[in-house]
């Protein structure tokens, strides 16, 4: 239960509710409860009846009837509050539930991007849903079966205890047998819920990816191959789902088993009794028996309620790993900030924590507000590592980067990151229309926002090619489009946003140089009041910027203007005459 303590701050949250179900089912129980007390008095008027034969058999049927209608008034009372016990705690688990999902949900969107590097999509998503669900069924039924379990037991005993103490004592004999037997039967649906989760993680996770990268398994024809992965995990799966149902299939007929014999307890003592004088009603086995009935379900629903006990915490253990994990990257600081876009590295080293890699190394330069920045080198060098930084998506290892003469660590982060547009080098496109995608960026955006920013993204002419044009519903990732008109997209949110530092990482390689020459006009003219950073392996892309950096395993090896890198006769320009020559031949 250690791990369920975590969410006794919700039901602090909603107390009011939880004492009104409380209340409701201590109502409900104690209505429950005239039938049998009712049923024993009419055995014993009938007893009374049958040793006194001068009554009035006329009376006996009125008090019959009396006690009949007595009885259905009750029921009817008791299920009325019955259900509103239900109304009041099924929906208070249902409020928990939606408050748990949005905590996690909350604490995926700060950890930094170390954590999804390290763990599955699919993991995140079962753990959101399934777990949450898990919790819920503890939130809910699991403690409101245990609140009417104990209050009806401990109402149902005090009845007994006053009608025959002795007879009450035989009634409850089994129970300790019951309760030794949740007890080892608990731990081990714990323990095979636990591995029966991480396998729905497992299969979650598989078939995400899977699902993500159809069309690679199509073109290598795997479908078989994957198919009969999948077959083989599903069959674990089903193995550890067959071991917790086993486990779990033992306590019905257990509990039943139990009620049954209490029930013969009940029959053979309180006959005795009867027949010795130590009880004087047949009406009093009878309510007995009621009483013990009445207790079938509390303590059938034992076994239910531990089940979901073990499972709910099981599915709570591997919520809290995360919710207990602290992101990488912390807003130290809460004021707000006013960002202009004057960017400054200084000495700045930065390794990979997951895998060790050194991306940068003592790397400095400067960037004014509304200058342009292109950063150049191959594969590897370190080009988005730089842009990560700036993002603030990681902390520099060495050295420090300053906006606006400002620490970055000491820039408010939401105002930071708000004042960036930024376009990755793998185009994101969300299962939304065209125009939504693009207003990602800016969602009171006007139509004609949306627009202007898709003409100057050069994917205007595209756009309105769509029967549905700017309400085209995308695919998953934005499968609709080809990589050319994703890039694009993601231009044109980056656009609409004006913020005043953008960020381009490589955004147009999938375009031709046609399209590129085109949109970097326009974004000369964005760009003017803008500070700006390309990365790129053009240098069709970089030789308009105000400044122009060549990097090479982490290090900057040529910094400068495009003529001044043309004059150095280094890296740079060796590439400049490559790439004017393959665009001649072309």
């Amino acid at each position: 239960m250690k791990e369920l303590q975590y969410l006794n701050k919700y039901f602090v949250k909603y107390k009011y509710s939880f004492l009104l179900g409380i209340v409701t089912t201590i109502a409900a129980q104690i209505f429950s409860l005239f039938t049998p007390k009712l049923i024993s008095k009419s055995f014993k008027s009938i007893e009374d009846f049958a040793k006194q034969g001068h009554v009035d058999p006329s009376f006996i049927q009125k008090e019959l009837l009396h006690n009949i209608l007595l009885i259905i008034a009750t029921t009817i009372i008791a299920g009325f509050l019955t259900f509103l016990m239900r109304q009041t705690l099924i929906v208070m688990s249902r409020h928990i539930e939606f408050d748990l999902k949005n905590e996690v949900f909350r604490q995926y969107e700060n950890l930094s991007q170390r954590f999804y590097k390290q763990n599955r999509t699919g993991d995140l998503m079962n753990r959101i849903s399934e777990d949450v669900g898990k919790v819920r069924m503890y939130v809910g039924p699991a403690v409101m079966y245990t609140i009417n379990t104990f209050i009806r037991f401990a109402i149902v005993i005090v009845y007994m205890y006053n009608v025959s103490p002795r007879l009450t004592l035989y009634t409850i004999l089994p129970l300790p047998v019951l309760s030794y037997a949740i007890f080892k039967l608990s731990s081990q649906i714990n323990k095979r819920s636990t591995i029966f989760q991480q396998y729905l993680s497992k299969i979650s996770s598989f078939t995400q990816e899977i699902f993500s990268g159809i069309r690679v398994i199509k073109a290598y024809s795997l479908e078989n191959q994957h198919q009969e992965n999948l077959i083989n995990l599903s069959m674990e799966s089903k193995a550890k789902s067959m071991s917790l149902a086993k486990v779990q299939s033992l306590f019905g007929p257990l509990m039943l088993a139990l009620i049954g014999v209490s029930n013969l307890v009940v029959i053979y003592f309180g006959g005795m009794m009867y027949i010795n004088g130590s009880i004087k009603s047949i009406g009093t086995i009878a309510e007995f028996i009621l009483y013990v009935n009445m207790l079938t379900w509390p303590v059938a629903s034992l076994g239910w309620v531990s089940s979901m006990v073990q499972e709910a915490e099981a599915s709570q253990k591997r919520i809290n790993e995360f919710l207990k994990i602290q992101p990488d990257i912390q807003n130290m600081h809460i004021e707000k900030s006013i960002i202009k876009g004057a960017i400054e590295f200084k000495n700045v080293s930065f390794t990979y924590d997951d895998t060790h890699i050194k991306a940068l190394q003592n790397v400095s330069f400067t960037i004014n507000k509304g200058e342009t920045l292109a950063i150049l080198g191959k594969t590897g060098a370190g080009k988005s590592s730089i842009l990560s930084l700036i993002s603030r998506l990681y902390d520099v290892t060495n050295g420090e980067i300053l906006i606006d003469g400002t620490e970055i660590s000491q820039v408010n982060l939401y105002d930071l990151r708000n004042s960036i547009g930024i376009v990755p080098q793998d185009a994101f496109l969300f299962s939304d229309t065209i125009k939504n995608n693009i207003k990602f960026g800016k969602e009171n955006a006007t139509d004609d926002e949306v627009i202007t920013a898709a003409k100057k993204a050069v994917v205007h002419e595209n756009i309105i090619n769509f029967n549905l044009q700017y309400e085209t519903i995308l695919g998953e990732r934005g499968i609709t489009l080809s990589g050319g008109q994703k890039q694009r997209v993601s231009i044109a949110r980056a656009i609409i946003k004006d913020a005043p530092i953008l960020l381009l990482d490589d955004c147009l390689s999938a375009v031709d140089t046609e399209t590129e020459e085109a949109i970097l006009n326009n974004l000369l003219a964005i760009c003017k009041d803008k500070t700006t950073i390309i990365v790129s392996h053009r240098v069709s892309s970089a030789k308009n910027a105000d400044k122009i950096i060549i990097l090479e395993e982490g290090k900057i090896i040529e910094q400068g203007s495009h003529n001044q890198l043309i004059n150095e006769k280094g890296y740079y320009a060796a590439l400049y005459l490559k790439q004017l020559s393959e665009k001649e031949l072309t």
